[in-house]
This record gives C-alpha cells, structure tokens and sequence, in this order.
C-alpha cells in the first residue's frame, strides 16, 4: 500500500481515523479492515488463450456494534472526509438494526493483538513475466492435445496478493501479507457420446497454497500433461463403476473435498445456530449434540489448524483480530467442537478459535473454515499397505461431483476415476464412480487411516457462504482413508 499523498496519511491512518471518530461517539465495539487486494488469473484451452485477468481493489470496511446490534459499511474511496462518513453509516446501521433486535449481540473476551504477519513466498509472481506464464498453459496443452483421442486442454493459473490492516476499539492493531498461488490442467476426451475428465493435480481449478510462482512450478503442469492426456482417453474404454457395496479407499484429493462438504460446513457455529441457513443450510450438528454425537469411528480425528505454513486456510490473525490456533473439531470419532467467531462463541460460552473472514473489504467477516484436516494415524498403514490388506474394493481420487443436502446429511460424490480392489491388488480402471451415504454412517464406517506418507494439505480456492455470495480460501490436510461396506455406482 501506498502512501496518499493528497492528504498525507498513510492508509493505515483511515483504519485508525474511523476507529478514532466512533470512539468518541461511545459505540459498544468497532472495528476497521482496510485491504488492498490484487488478482491476476490467466485461463487456456487448446491452442488459445481464452482469458486474462488482473484486478486491483483497495477499500476500507467498518463493523460497529451498538445497542447489541450490528452495522456495516464500506467505501473505496480513501480520504478522510469519506472514511468517516462511512464509519457514521456504519452506526447509523447498527442504531436502526437494534430498533427491531430480539437478542442482543455480545463479544466473547479476548486479549487485543497487535504485530503483522507475512505467508511465505519466494518468486513473486506479479514481476513473472506475463508471457512465460502464458508459455506454460500453452506448452501443457500442446502436450495434452499431442495424445491421440484428446478432445480438449485446459490449462488455468490463478494469483491472489492481499494487504490488510485490522484496527479495532479494543486496542487491536495488525498487518497482514497474504500470497495465495494455485493452478492445474485438465484433458477431455469424446467417443460416441462418452466425456470422460482427467485432471493434474486436483478438478476444480487444481491445487492451491500460501506461496508464490514457486508453487506453480512444483505441482508439475508440464511433467504431467502427458499422463493427463491419456488418462482421459483411458477411461472411454474402461468399465462402469459397479453398483452395491464395496470396501472403499478415498486419495487425498477426494477426500479433501468430502472433509470439506460433511465436515467443515457442518460445524461452522452460524449454520449450527440457523443464521446462514437461508443460503447455504443448517447443520445435523446442533449444539445439543455437542459433545454427544459419535460423528465417527476411534479413527477420524478432524482438526482445524491456520498455523500451518504455507497452507492456504493459514494466517496470522482472523477478521475479528483473532490469533490463528490449532482446535479439535472430532477427537476419537466424538463431535468435540465448531468453528466459531466471537458472538457464536459466546452464547456457547466459549472463546472464538479465530475462524472469521471476509472477501475483500467490501464485505462483512463470516465464519469461514481454516485448515480442516484428518489427523494421519502414526501407527497407520501406507496406501500399498491399506490396498494390499483389502479384499474387495475400490480406489478412488479426484471428485468430479457431489450433491448432498442442506444439514450436511445425505451426500453423493462422483470421482473422475477408481480402480478395482481384488485380493489386494489394484485391478480394472472404472469410470464414472460414484459414492453415497449418511454422514455419520460413512465416518464410522472408517477402519483405517493412513500414516504420514500420504498425508499432505489440498488448496479448495472456491468456498462460497454468504449473502451476498463470498468466496474463501481453504484446505485440507488428509491423506488415504478406508471406509468399510460403502454404497457405489448408481442403481439401475
């Protein structure tokens, strides 16, 4: 961020300037975000590139709370008079909103932080020239498209920077540097109505972390075009998913998603408690259940974890001021916790674990998840361990699909590729699989875990939640997991 001249106040002064302004107007709790964000995303197909994207936003976002109500207002444009107009907007908001409030708001207590924070980086990717990163995609699909049965290539690159101050009524004063870097490949492939996927090194705009251009370099886009290409072109000749049940191992890029869906958004406190359940749903995971729920077998232990470096779900504070923290979700199978902000967490009688964010400083911080993660097992099996002790079954990596419903219950995913488990033994390549079960049925049917050797943290880089509609930045750390006598294939 850069200095502004024309009034001689660094940004910063705006966050401390509106916090300053409602202080004296003897608000219950204020807070001030202040983001410079900048977005460049670059997107292939075939020969061609279909698009080029760099954006740059800058902007201050306030949250007042009075009279046990919230307000909220933002602005981009940067000069004093502005800045506290926009703080007045944001109580005259609360004001009104208390006019009609059933309950009023309270915070939980926390100690104010101050410091900053930088996510690890080590070739900054807004100086890398333009035209080697469009090399790149262009290079990896001309490989894609070089295997005979190739339809198409995809190719997409994706860079988020972020630069945010966090002053609040409490004392809080930090700075944040946040680097997110992510991309990936895909391959399609058509025979007589048949489109079969193969993607590297995850569906869904690839894999994602706190790093620099370094990432896209370590995931491998050109190493892998060839074994995408033919993969795709492989599954129209392989057999359909067979249907009943089956002993089913889960990679780590599929189960990422499913930590994701059946466990990550249930036990988000807003949607526990019903306030997010307009939009996205509630949860099967009601506070009368905490503490109760056998959500899993001894084996799941589910975390969230914004330490992590170089994780994308990491960072030094939440957008409530909260420190980053390691917190147990499910602890030998038993539901033990929620993601929390500070007003969720109070009416539990808690503490906030840090789980508040927000996209960008035009919109007001929601519970968002962090690094939700399966704890490998230290004793546990390696993958050719766990697929060499399995009769009969079925491997299955990189989620194509899912539907499940709106208290995280019921769900059905569908992977892009499995293959047959016989006498231990990875057999047959089967297209077109596809899982159901309940949730809770599913994460008991869980015997095995993997041990440290497959374990690693997957980027999700397009969580929405929210009205209007925000996307977040998550992850999951997991690796291979079996689930016992699980449903597959589709019934005829």
């Amino acid at each position: 961020m850069q200095p502004n001249s024309a009034r001689g106040l660094k940004v910063k002064d705006f966050a401390q300037l509106a916090i300053e302004h409602l202080k004296k107007a003897g608000v219950q709790y204020a807070d001030a975000r202040l983001v410079a964000q900048r977005k460049e995303r670059i997107d292939v197909k075939d020969d061609k590139v279909e698009g080029i994207a760099d954006q740059s936003s800058k902007g201050i976002g306030i949250r007042v709370l009075d009279k046990g109500a919230w307000g909220f207002a933002s602005t981009s444009e940067l000069e004093a008079g502005n800045v506290i107009a926009c703080a007045d907007r944001a109580l005259e908001i609360a004001r009104a909103s208390a006019t009609t409030l059933i309950t009023p708001v309270e915070l939980d207590e926390r100690p104010p932080q101050q410091g900053s924070w930088k996510s690890p980086r080590t070739i900054d990717p807004f100086e890398t020239p333009l035209a080697q990163k469009v090399e790149l995609l262009l290079k990896t699909c001309r490989i894609i498209r070089e295997q005979p049965g190739v339809t198409t290539a995809k190719g997409n690159i994706m860079f988020i920077g972020e630069d945010k101050y966090f002053i609040d009524t409490e004392g809080a004063d930090l700075h944040q540097d946040i680097l997110h870097s992510g991309g990936g490949i895909e391959a399609l492939a058509e025979k007589d109505g048949d489109v079969q996927k193969f993607s590297h090194p995850n569906s869904h705009r690839g894999d994602w972390g706190a790093a620099g251009y370094e990432w896209i370099e370590g995931i491998g886009l050109v190493e892998n075009a060839e074994k995408t290409g033919k993969g795709a072109v492989e599954l129209l000749s392989a057999m359909e998913c067979p249907q009943g049940e089956y002993d089913l191992i889960i990679a780590g890029p599929q189960l990422a998603l499913q930590i994701h869906e059946s466990c990550g958004h249930p036990t988000e406190l807003d949607r526990a408690l019903g306030t997010e359940i307009s939009l996205a749903g509630g949860s099967f995971m009601t506070p009368d259940r905490l503490g109760k729920l056998q959500y899993g077998s001894d084996k799941v232990n589910l975390y969230g974890d914004a330490t992590i470096p170089g994780a994308l779900g990491s960072f030094g504070w939440d957008d409530e001021g909260v420190a980053a923290q390691r917190f147990d979700i499910v602890k030998d199978g038993l539901f033990v916790g929620y993601q929390m902000s500070r007003e969720t967490a109070k009416s539990l009688g808690l503490n906030s674990n840090g789980t508040m964010r927000a996209d960008g400083w035009a919109r007001t911080p929601l519970i968002r998840m962090t690094n939700i993660n399966l704890a490998y097992d230290p004793k546990g099996p390696t993958l050719d361990e766990l697929i060499a002790d399995t009769k009969r079954g079925l491997f299955m990596d990189i989620n194509k699909s899912w539907s499940i419903d709106d208290l995280r219950l019921n769900f059905s995913f569908g992977c892009e590729y499995a293959r047959l488990i016989e006498d231990g033994k990875l057999t047959a390549l089967v297209k077109n699989p596809v899982y159901t079960a309940l949730t809770p049925k599913f994460w008991g049917a869980c015997d095995a875990v993997c041990n440290a050797d497959s374990w690693r943290v997957w980027g999700v880089p397009n969580c929405g939640k929210g009205q209007p509609m925000q996307t977040a930045r998550v992850a999951h750390g997991c690796g291979a997991a079996r689930f016992r006598g699980i449903q597959v294939g589709r019934k005829k």
